[in-house]
């Protein structure tokens, strides 16, 4: 198999690497996320003029056909820059779920928008009882003359507090934790009885909890099949895996790279910290858990589209595993060769520590897919099969 990046692909990298370096320094993200909204719309006007924001939509919805391995090119550099801005909520979460079942009018009305920077979009499913099940839906779509009436709770929303428009699963049929019967639609976030409560979450980012009271909907508000929303929800959760996992490593290299510099230049007993063999050995095994991050993010970018679904399922959630392992140990390592300093809000490493810490929870943390893995006989063994 060829892992070489192709020229288009380069250039894609190229391209990103420069404006984080460019345009997303520490302190440059410091004053972004003192901004009103808690991120920069002039950083997410320039992701627009690039076209990062029609990456992976198609060339015939007005996209530029990208695949999630150039997705995991854009969230490595994401991960280095930390960066704030809603794309993981508005083009992987809402736009796969567009991606996967929108109508023709559907994706005429909203990608154009999403890929020009004018619409911003959240993905509204998780409820608070769930944990981390996809299929544990307890929100309400009543069938009336003219559309749907929708009745429920959504937690942790990713940038749910500055949304244009919501994806909204909701249960059309079934109990609570059946598969069958989650419908998805799309509803205004102005619509009269939606309720959003927004707040920043520990890794700096924007989240919100919504309540939906009466909320009352078009019949053209369905996304995809009535029912049938489960597919389309983990198809969804898997790409958001197979991007979580990019920006984990991007975010690891970083944490990396800055504990590594600081040991060649700290010093301790009139030496520098990198001549003490038991800190070179620290940070060769941070390196290690990197290049297992690494293999693993590639690997899941590559099975993202699989068509076997078993086998899809089964390499995001060892991917998740690792990922979430390497996050684990990296980040905590990060702060303990810098001592004290990494744990204050004036340095950087703290920062990459806290975005770890939630990536590695984010759909499903490291428990919740070991379990998923064991269920299914193991990863080696479901392999095989």
């Amino acid at each position: 198999m060829n892992f070489d990046l192709s020229d288009e692909q380069r250039l894609l990298q190229d391209s990103v690497n420069r404006l984080i370096a460019e345009r997303y320094g520490f302190e440059q993200r410091n004053r972004y996320a003192r901004e009103a909204e808690g991120w920069s719309r002039a950083l997410w006007a320039a992701y627009a003029e690039l076209g990062l924001l029609g990456l992976p939509f198609t060339e015939a919805d007005g996209g530029f056909g990208g695949t999630p391995v150039e997705t995991m090119i854009l969230f490595e550099a994401f991960g280095r820059g930390l960066i704030l801005e809603p794309y993981f909520a508005t083009v992987v979460l809402g736009g796969g779920a567009l991606r996967r079942a929108a109508s023709a009018a559907q994706r005429a009305a909203l990608i154009p928008a999403i890929s020009d920077g004018s619409l911003l979009l959240a993905l509204a499913h998780g409820e608070r009882q769930a944990r981390h099940d996809l299929s544990n839906v307890e929100t309400k779509a009543q069938k009336t003359a003219d559309g749907w009436v929708l009745n429920g709770a959504k937690s942790v929303v990713w940038f749910g507090d500055c949304a244009d428009q919501l994806v909204v699963s909701a249960r059309t049929a079934g109990t609570s934790r059946d598969r069958d019967g989650i419908s998805l639609f799309i509803v205004d976030a102005a619509a009269g009885g939606v309720e959003r409560a927004g707040y920043r979450t520990q890794d700096g980012r924007r989240a919100a909890d919504i309540r939906l009271r009466d909320v009352r909907i078009g019949a053209d508000a369905l996304l995809g099949e009535a029912g049938r929303g489960f597919e389309v929800i983990e198809y969804v959760a898997q790409h958001a895996i197979a991007a979580l996992a990019a920006e984990a490593v991007g975010a690891m290299q970083a944490a990396l790279d800055i504990t590594v510099g600081y040991l060649k230049t700290r010093s301790q007993f009139g030496v520098t910290l990198n001549t003490f063999q038991a800190l070179q050995h620290r940070a060769a095994e941070m390196f290690i858990a990197t290049e297992q991050a690494r293999s693993m993010a590639l690997y899941a970018a590559l099975m993202a589209d699989s068509d076997d679904a078993t086998e899809r399922a089964n390499a995001l959630a060892a991917a998740k595993v690792q990922i979430g392992k390497s996050a684990n140990f990296v980040g905590k390592q990060a702060i303990q060769l810098h001592g004290g300093i990494g744990v204050t809000e004036e340095y950087v490493v703290g920062h990459y520590f806290k975005r770890l810490t939630v990536l590695e929870s984010e759909f499903g943390d490291t428990d919740f897919h070991l379990a998923a893995l064991a269920r299914a006989g193991g990863f080696i063994s479901a392999q095989r099969d």
